[in-house]
């Protein structure tokens, strides 16, 4: 499929807000029953969940979980950790992006490029730390201190610089949040997102100084999930409570890097691209786990796979976006 441009991403990005604050366009009910076999062949997908206008146009756990049942959303906790953040700023517990990091930790200075690490180089995994992800995960969550460890970790590029995926940098972030605000990760999940939102977010995993994981392990219901891409797509409001602000989401929404893997740009924990020609943003966890927005449409897409298996694009991922494609171009059509 073709891949958005940086161009017409940083033309568009305000674009895209907009579309989500006018509420999009209402089409007439699809005929869902090809994508419900299409979705039901792959395997590995245990559940699919669209809202258009935060309503529900279809819900189907094939396998796996119940939709009310939280499960291991992987690294979209990326995206939920993102929001936290905005949220934080939103409420003057950080100051913005550019804040740094080492100072709100509580942290002595390297005396290195470490010292320039701020909020915003976590967002994008643009620490220049050496990544703790892939082959160097076990290492890392086997150390006895995961936040220690990631910023202890070799500097391989300058702060600010190269794209490196990374949950270290994110763990690293909400161990920030933890100490600026006073409360746990779980707590600041529950309080902000959990509560406004009327889902349940159940404790995760956490490091050996109690810390909960940033940037993985998270679990939420798919039905949940779906509820957290309507309030995006609302412009931060849910209900007509204010949850996080549409300045936020604007900003996460701008390009500032690019996956080596997907060739997708990146936000502040929002990928970047296209399906079916239409805009989107989503955010993707290990072995297939997605919420995918499409700001035109109105359409929040929650997608739960086996969270055990890998799911690269040219396997389960790649089915992944062919079903999105359908899904899109099925809605856009009215089916």
């Amino acid at each position: 499929m073709p891949k958005i441009s940086l161009r017409k991403i940083l033309v568009t990005s305000t674009a895209l807000l907009t579309m989500a604050l006018t509420n999009g366009t209402a089409l007439a009910k699809p005929d869902l029953k090809p994508i419900t076999v299409k979705a039901k062949s792959l395997e590995q997908l245990h559940s699919l969940v669209i809202h258009q206008n935060g309503e529900r146009v279809f819900a189907n756990a094939f396998r796996g979980a119940a939709l009310n049942t939280p499960v291991n959303i992987k690294s979209v906790s990326k995206t939920i950790l993102a929001l936290l953040t905005g949220i934080a700023i939103d409420r003057s517990i950080i100051e913005g992006p550019d804040q740094r990091v080492l100072p709100l930790l509580g942290k002595d200075n390297f005396g290195d490029d470490r010292d320039k690490l701020t909020i915003d180089h976590l967002l994008t995994m643009q620490s220049g730390l050496k990544s703790t992800s892939g082959r160097n995960y076990g290492p890392w969550v086997n150390s006895n201190n995961w936040v220690d460890f990631a910023l202890n970790s070799p500097l391989v590029n300058k702060v600010g610089g190269q794209f490196s995926y990374s949950t270290g940098d994110w763990h690293i972030l909400g161990a920030a949040l933890t100490q600026a605000s006073g409360y746990s990760l779980h707590r600041l999940a529950q309080d902000w997102l959990g509560n406004p939102l009327d889902i349940v977010i159940p404790p995760w995993v956490a490091d050996p100084q109690g810390r909960y994981m940033g940037g993985n392990e998270m679990t939420m219901s798919p039905l949940g999930l779906a509820r957290i891409g309507d309030m995006v797509l609302n412009g931060g409001k849910i209900d007509g409570q204010d949850v996080v602000s549409p300045n936020w989401l604007k900003t996460s929404w701008q390009p500032r890097g690019r996956s080596p893997f997907s060739n997708d740009l990146y936000g502040y924990g929002w990928f970047l691209t296209e399906y079916a020609g239409q805009q989107a943003v989503y955010a993707r966890g290990y072995g297939g786990q997605m919420l995918v927005l499409v700001p035109e449409l109105q359409l929040s897409i929650v997608i739960i796979s086996d969270p055990t298996l890998p799911a690269r694009s040219d396997g389960h991922f790649g089915d992944l976006e062919q079903l999105l494609e359908s899904i899109i171009e099925t809605i856009e059509n009215g089916g």
